[in-house]
């Protein structure tokens, strides 16, 4: 059950209009790092999660980013009452109020189709999908992600930061940045509560190729780490040992019944290929001076 306190989470201040700034805002409201996605994401991880301690942390989580989410469709809101009474009252001359719309970002699509209102788009207008919402349902493959999207979130806003020089917004945005950096900690703990952890999952991985690297990109810019080196990794780079490593020929075969191996002789018989000859093509009739030759040329 939810109830709503008209109180925002944090005091929202905007010191003036600014239809840019706003739309460039919505990338956290209706955007793949937003919001509403991560309040999706960690609510239906909450109702399908067993363990009481992270059914718990993901539902108080994807609570407050709702309260985020109002904050930021707050902001937007406000950002949007300038134009939105120039649109619907029609007080600036048309030339100016155009201009006003216009000067950047998605502004003109929020004002013309949403009234100045947040919609559920991100900065460039893409409407907000489910698709953003990339859960697994195991829970050492699904706190991984939540700490990496939490981690995207802190940077955008630390971009949106940048851009603004609107003290209350800018402290605004400061909270919710970080908040993203308290909700990692969180994820992180809860991840390091589950011992093992690592990999996720329950199927172990194949010891033989668990602790190797392969040295797939060689040349100048090689670098040596504990990624890559030390007691914990063999190291693999001799090309002939990086194929077929294992043990066989390294082809794709299929074993086919009779009645298809027969059909796919057949058109293989249809579409084989010439080694021999060399036919005039379109080209050859077609190149003009400059073109190079694609056929021997006899006279």
């Amino acid at each position: 059950m939810f109830m709503h306190n008209k109180r925002l989470q944090y005091t929202v201040r905007v010191a003036e209009p600014n239809p840019v700034l706003a739309s460039l805002l919505l990338e956290q409201f209706g955007g793949p790092d937003g919001e509403l996605a991560a309040a999706m994401r960690y609510f239906t991880q909450g109702l399908a999660e067993d363990d009481p301690g992270r059914k718990d942390l993901l539902l108080d989580i994807a609570t407050e980013e709702l309260s985020h989410l109002e904050v930021i469709g707050s902001i937007v809101a406000m950002l949007n009452k300038g134009a939105k009474g120039q649109l619907a009252e029609a007080a600036m001359s048309e030339a100016d109020l155009y201009m006003s719309l216009t000067a950047g970002g998605d502004s003109h699509t929020q004002a013309i189709l949403y009234g100045g209102g947040p919609a559920l788009t991100n900065s460039s207008g893409v409407p907000w999908t489910a698709a953003y919402v990339d859960s697994r349902g195991d829970p050492g493959c699904d706190l991984r992600s939540n700490i990496a999207a939490e981690s995207r979130a802190k940077i955008i806003y630390e971009r949106l930061i940048n851009i603004t020089d609107d003290p209350g917004i800018k402290d605004a945005l400061g909270f919710l940045m970080t908040r993203e950096v308290a909700h990692q900690k969180s994820f992180e703990k809860a991840l390091y509560a589950m011992e093992p952890n690592f990999p996720p999952g329950k199927l172990p991985g194949k010891p033989e190729f668990t602790d190797v690297y392969y040295n797939m990109s060689q040349g100048d810019g090689d670098m040596s780490g504990p990624w890559n080196a030390g007691e914990n990794w063999e190291v693999v780079s001799e090309r002939a040992e990086q194929v077929a490593v294992d043990g066989g020929d390294g082809t794709a075969s299929v074993k086919l019944p009779h009645s298809d191996l027969k059909i796919l002789e057949q058109m293989a018989m249809r579409t084989e290929s010439a080694p021999t000859g060399d036919p005039i093509t379109g080209a050859d009739l077609g190149a003009g001076p400059g073109a190079g030759a694609t056929t021997p040329v006899t006279h």
